[in-house]
Order: structure tokens, then C-alpha cells, then sequence
């Protein structure tokens, strides 16, 4: 599903809100490094983001790049999503959403799932401490996958 420039322009309106709220400043590269992010239609690594960057920016350094997506994961803007090669990966959709993981291509699938927003975790884990976040992933192989290894 292609993003659409509506929702980009939404996110970008948030950030910059959201930035001056945490009294982040706002400058050409964060905002710029933001932009590439949120119009990615998957999951990037810092270097995809890096790669994307140099395009519009061509002096930027792969260390801005990943101090300021680290600034971003610890201000809460975006959150890392561990992969399964051990490379972190950006997500910049904030709105509660899991993962759906594909094995063979890597893939990363957002998709939303109302009814385990709304479920409790189980009395078991009351006394653990404070939970202040759900994630799941679902790992198989994705339809492409499936269908690429069926021809062969």
C-alpha cells in the first residue's frame, strides 16, 4: 500500500509539534532525515536511511544519521524494530500496530489488530512490575515468497 502525501504531511505536522513540545530543535537534517523516513513504504535500517539522505543531502555523515535516529527512538518519534539478520530497522508509524515478518525476503508488514489492543495482559504478570507497551510479530513467509518458490 503506497503511503499517501496526506498521511506524510500529517506525520511531518506531528514531528514538528511533537519536537517543540520536547524542545527538540528542528533542524535541516532532522527534519529532512524524518521525511525520507516516514515516506519509506517498509522498515529501514540506519543505512537505507543514510542512502536516501545523501541524495538531498550530500555532505551528511552516516554518524548524523544514526545519532539522529537514536535522538528520535529515545524521545519516543520512532521505534526500533530488531530483524532477523540483527539489524535494527525504523518504524515511524506510532499508531498501536504489530508486524507481520517474512523469513525469506525480510519483509516488514505493518497491520492492526483492535482485539489485542483491548486485551489486558494476563494476571501472571502483575507483579512483574509496569508494562507501558505490546509488540508482536508474526513471522512466516510472505504470499510473494510462497508464489516465487511454487514456480521453481
Amino acid at each position: 500500500m503506497k503511503k499517501k502525501i496526506a498521511d506524510i504531511l500529517d506525520k511531518i505536522e506531528t514531528f514538528k509539534k511533537i519536537s517543540k513540545y520536547l524542545g527538540l530543535k528542528i533542524t535541516h537534517q532532522r527534519l529532512e532525515i524524518f521525511k525520507i523516513l516516514v515516506s519509506m513504504e517498509y522498515h529501514p535500517s540506519a543505512e537505507e536511511v543514510y542512502e536516501a539522505i545523501r541524495e538531498k543531502i550530500p555532505s551528511i555523515s552516516f554518524d548524523t544519521v544514526y545519532r539522529t535516529l537514536a535522538l528520535f527512538e529515545s524521545h519516543g518519534v520512532i521505534a526500533k524494530v530488531q530483524y532477523l539478520d540483527d539489524r535494527t530497522r525504523y518504524d515511524s508509524n506510532m499508531e498501536p500496530h504489530y508486524h507481520l515478518v517474512c523469513k525469506k525476503c525480510r519483509n516488514i508488514q505493518d497491520f492492526y489488530w483492535p482485539d489485542l489492543d483491548q486485551l489486558k495482559p494476563p494476571e501472571k504478570t502483575k507483579g512483574w512490575g509496569e508494562i507501558d507497551n505490546k509488540y508482536l510479530e508474526l513471522r512466516g513467509i510472505c504470499r510473494k515468497c510462497l508464489a516465487s518458490r511454487n514456480n521453481k
